[in-house]
């Protein structure tokens, strides 16, 4: 009697070990739920922060380490927006400048959306007010770099003439992208601007020009070192209105009309500055430009006299994604159709 009760003890407690395995789908010696580690694991590998090459405000080159992935934009730089706006990530914005471009409207009269000041002056407790877990700014803020910086971390981009705005452009949209880890975009949004330039390059060879902003009545001739430099560097017109070693990159420097018929370009490049910044009562660029002196000129009698329809993009949003094939259409529209 007892190896019988035995043997049943024994064949009860296999039984129970069985069924006990079955319920739960796995072994003993298997007890791991492959799918929640892979969960676990994706989730290890997303970082908290990661690291990017901006600039400080001495315009120098660091390594800046910013949140990975952040919902809280703060925006005080057209570019930077433009760019963001081609990611699929403008609605984290929650504050901008108040200076805006068609195209980027709806961040700037979104009502959801905080008036920061302008890009070229912030309004600092605006920006803490609507608690941004990152910043970005353009040149004209440098000087407030330190104080946005007390905020939260400020990403700070430019375009670098000597590199080349399209490939700033690309560059600086692979930066912020890597933020949110959306690098893989960035190829697709920038493909076909190196065809575009080659194209207009082939018509600029062995051609010169004089590349002019017009503000308050008066004309300034820019160089390859700012605002413009992609007619005169990457597009390849020869550049006849300054001097290569005299630096034109903020405004350019004053002309007089007298000097466009001494020079007596191919071309006239025109970018209207008070129409950029929509300067009240100002006159129109051509009103000033097409004036006796000029009109006596081959430029003017040849027709070869290029208003920028853009010029609030060429001005305030340079090294945007969108910016850049505006710039290019303008360019396009004039010389190729």
């Amino acid at each position: 009697m007892r190896k019988k009760h035995l043997f049943a003890l024994v064949f009860t407690m296999v039984v129970s070990l069985g069924l006990t395995a079955c319920g739960t789908g796995q072994t003993p010696a298997d007890s791991t739920n492959p799918s929640s580690e892979s969960t676990q694991n994706q989730e290890s590998q997303t970082p908290d922060t990661v690291t990017i090459t901006s600039l400080n405000g001495n315009n120098e080159m660091f390594e800046l380490e910013v949140p990975y992935n952040p919902e809280r934009i703060a925006i005080l730089d057209m570019a930077s927006m433009d760019i963001l706006d081609n990611l699929g990530v403008g609605d984290r914005i929650v504050g901008s400048a108040s200076t805006s471009l068609d195209y980027l409207q709806q961040y700037v009269t979104n009502d959801n959306v905080a008036n920061l000041g302008t890009i070229k002056e912030a309004d600092l407790e605006a920006v803490m007010a609507c608690e941004p877990d990152i910043i970005f700014i353009g040149g004209r803020l440098s000087k407030s770099y330190d104080d946005l910086s007390e905020i939260a971390p400020v990403v700070y981009l430019a375009t670098d003439s000597e590199k080349g705005v399209v490939e700033s452009v690309g560059a600086n949209a692979r930066t912020i992208a890597s933020i949110f880890g959306l690098e893989d975009q960035v190829d697709d949004k920038m493909a076909g601007f190196g065809d575009r330039i080659a194209a207009l390059r082939s018509f600029a060879e062995g051609k010169n020009a004089i590349i002019g902003l017009v503000t308050s009545g008066g004309l300034n001739v820019l160089g390859n070192d700012g605002r413009c430099s992609v007619i005169g560097r990457e597009i390849g017109f020869e550049n006849i209105g300054i001097d290569a070693n005299i630096d034109t990159s903020t405004h350019g420097n004053e002309a007089s009309f007298e000097f466009i018929v001494v020079k007596n370009p191919q071309y006239l490049f025109i970018m209207d500055r008070d129409a950029a910044i929509q300067s009240e009562g100002a006159k129109l660029a051509q009103e000033i430009v097409e004036n006796e002196l000029v009109m006596e000129t081959d430029v003017y009698k040849s027709g070869n006299i290029v208003y920028l329809a853009h010029p609030a993009v060429w001005y305030t949003a340079e090294g945007g994604i969108t910016a850049l094939d505006l710039m290019l259409q303008d360019l396009e529209t004039e010389l190729l159709d």
